[in-house]
């Protein structure tokens, strides 16, 4: 403010005040104009967009007293929101109408637009029921890892009802209702081949015309069948289907990062290091990047950490950014739920591989903490499993040999048990067996730096 007016008293303040509303309101004219034809974009938006131009003229015109006109805009409004099954929109076009004929005294038109407006009343009705529970379904997701396993007990009933109303409407909205919580059900218990199987399936219906393409998201389909393949294991498949699908989303799009993600995981769990360093640089490299929330720049950190952990070679000018990251990141909180456990290990990880023995026993510290107070549900025994493992290389005093034979049956369980679902929290970003081949193979170059540091200074004496 200063550098614009060269000082900032009160009247100067109110000038800039001004001077930044009328700047934000050319940038919101701006909007007006946004190109959403690109393929890459969600598909409902160009019809959207249409007709809420269509209706925006047609109120012009009748404003005006241009009825005939205007008639004709608000009934291709109403086609339009028809074909894109947008029932809202279609209801308000056909209630300006009514009032439109009503004003024109034109009765047969008028008789034929209220039976048509009841229909639509009655639809979006039972339709918006369907959204209430949808949208109850959702913030439950979003929420507590609490609230997400007490939402599976309700799913069944919500699921029910969905299914009541989709037969009962018939239209793509509850479609979408019922297939997003058919979607989350299988999510939250770890069903991740169900999920492939109802992915394949609605993307054969789409392809049979069996789903409304204007309004059908298709990447949101492919997400989930990636990430699904991710959490399956399947990594080699789904980082096949993750190249052929990463080009449907648009760079600008917070889309974009979040399918970027699991596009990177697929390579950590493929042990395509390199290319996880690419993808890696790839978001850097997005003018998008910052705009991102805080949480998702943090966890690009994280990813970006264990890849420089697991190939500090792909970057060595970055080893200080790295080693200030895991010093200074919190060792655990609810901002980064998810998120925590894959935190403490590679911080233990970190100072394992420093052979810091005051650090590691903080982060000894840290893990049993966390254990106790976080991973006593047995759907966490994965990371029980892992945690005990790595607690072993310290008790045994970092010796190879010992360290492999007692956790020899702790690995044995840890690969019989599956991977928990979404409603238990923590992500593995690496999986825990690759994890502890890396952790032996730390024990195993100190080792082998010990004997050649004892043969030497055998041979100077």
């Amino acid at each position: 403010m200063k550098g614009l007016y060269g000082k900032t008293d009160a009247r100067t303040q109110a000038t800039y005040r001004k001077l930044k509303s009328r700047v934000q309101q050319k940038l919101l004219n701006h909007l007006y104009f946004l190109d959403q034809t690109d393929p890459r974009h969600i598909a409902s938006r160009r019809y959207e967009q249409q007709c809420l131009g269509l209706l925006h003229q047609a109120k012009i015109l009748a404003g005006e007293g241009e009825y005939s006109m205007a008639e004709k805009l608000f009934r291709k409004f109403i086609r339009v929101a028809d074909a894109a099954e947008f029932t809202a929109y279609a209801m308000l076009g056909a209630r300006i109408l009514r009032n439109l004929y009503a004003e024109m005294r034109q009765p047969a038109k008028y008789k034929h637009i209220v039976g048509q407006l009841s229909k639509y009343q009655q639809k979006l009705t039972l339709e918006e029921e369907a959204e209430t529970l949808y949208t109850d379904i959702k913030m439950a997701v979003n929420h507590k890892v609490r609230s997400r396993k007490y939402l599976l007990s309700q799913m069944p009933a919500y699921e029910a009802r969905l299914e009541q109303l989709h037969k009962k409407v018939k239209s793509y909205n509850t479609f979408h209702f019922l297939y997003f919580i058919r979607m989350t059900r299988e999510e939250l218990v770890g069903n991740y081949e169900e999920i492939i199987n109802i992915t394949a399936a609605t993307e054969k219906a789409r392809k049979q015309g069996k789903i409304n393409e204007k309004r059908f998201d298709k990447r949101f389909n492919n997400y989930m069948s990636v990430y699904a393949h991710l959490r399956c294991r399947k990594a080699e498949k789904g980082l096949a289907l993750a190249e052929e699908y990463f080009k449907d989303f648009h760079y600008s799009s917070g889309n974009w990062f979040y399918f970027l993600e699991t596009y990177l995981l697929l390579a950590l769990y493929a042990k395509q290091y390199g290319q996880a360093f690419e993808l890696l640089q790839q978001a850097r490299k997005n003018p998008y990047y910052s705009k991102q929330r805080t949480a998702a720049q943090q966890r690009w950190e994280l990813y970006e950490a264990y890849v420089q952990f697991v190939r500090p070679e792909q970057s060595p000018l970055k080893l200080r950014h790295f080693t200030q990251f895991v010093q200074t990141v919190p060792d655990y909180g609810r901002d980064k739920q998810g998120y925590n456990v894959a935190i403490l290990i590679l911080q233990f990880l970190y100072f394992l591989q420093r052979r810091d023995i005051e650090g590691l026993l903080a982060r000894l510290e840290g893990l049993r903490k966390y254990e106790q107070r976080h991973l006593r549900d047995p759907a966490t025994l994965r990371s029980q499993l892992f945690f005990r493992m790595l607690l072993m290389t310290v008790k045994e005093h970092f010796v190879l040999a010992v360290c492999e034979k007692k956790a020899a049956p702790l690995l044995e369980r840890l690969r019989a048990t599956a991977q928990p679902g979404e409603a238990y929290g923590e992500i593995e970003i690496i999986p825990y067996e690759d994890l502890w081949e890396l952790t032996l193979g730390i024990l195993r170059q100190q080792q082998a730096e010990l004997a050649a540091a004892e043969l030497a200074e055998r041979n100077r004496i």
